[in-house]
């Protein structure tokens, strides 16, 4: 009797589902907005499936679905999808709201934050600059004098965060991830060589490199 290895990977599982459900799951091309409860109908279909854990399963449905190409898929009016492909619910404002929310502070934390910077740069031309040559008055120049002298408050230094060892990290570790300038706190859910799955405490889900984890 053969031996059936087991799917842990949240790549590998999604690639699973879009066989096994093609007119629910895509990697490639359009997405379709999934039920809501379509964990239970997945974890029901999949009972028998011994390759597939609930916990795994779980894990790569929430990583599809934070995905931003799944949340710009996530529009009024489009109807979300079962395991058939049967269109079973329409998708309102609110949950469109959410999307779009999810979505734009997806990006912002990833630096994908160009097109908003070019619209809300201000113009760097002599003609956009305010006019200076107007004369303050006494009163203006000694509060001015008085706040320049001040003695600067010296800020507290966080502490230094402390790199992990890939030989202590395991799934569900409790670790912080570096992004940006902020270390965000999140749980580890995934384990691929130099590559962690980590949910941040608001439930998203992001692929980083080790050299980003710290204790």
């Amino acid at each position: 009797m053969e031996t059936e290895i087991k799917r842990t990977s949240t790549k590998d599982i999604i690639t699973y589902l879009t066989e096994k459900f093609p007119e629910c799951f895509s990697i490639k091309g359009p997405v379709k907005p999934l039920k809501i409860g379509i964990f239970q109908d997945l974890a029901e279909k999949l009972s028998e499936d011994d390759t597939v854990s609930k916990t795994r399963l779980r894990q790569a449905l929430r990583h599809y679905t934070s995905s931003w190409r799944y949340l710009k898929a996530v529009k009024v009016g489009v109807f979300r999808v079962d395991i058939d492909g049967k269109e079973v619910a329409e998708i309102d404002e609110e949950q469109a709201n959410y999307a779009s929310k999810t979505l734009k502070e997806s990006q912002e934390k990833f630096g994908n934050k160009k097109n908003v910077d070019k619209k809300s740069a201000k113009p760097t031309n002599d003609t956009a600059r305010p006019k200076t040559d107007k004369p303050q008055s006494d009163a203006k120049s000694a509060k001015f004098k008085s706040v320049k002298t001040k003695r600067p408050v010296a800020k507290k230094e966080a502490a230094p965060l402390k790199p992990v060892e890939s030989a202590t990290i395991k799934v569900g570790s409790q670790v912080k991830v570096q992004l940006g300038n902020s270390p965000m706190n999140a749980s580890i859910t995934e384990i691929s060589g130099q590559d962690i799955s980590v949910q941040l405490d608001s439930g998203m889900i992001i692929k980083t490199k080790l050299e980003n984890i710290y204790s």
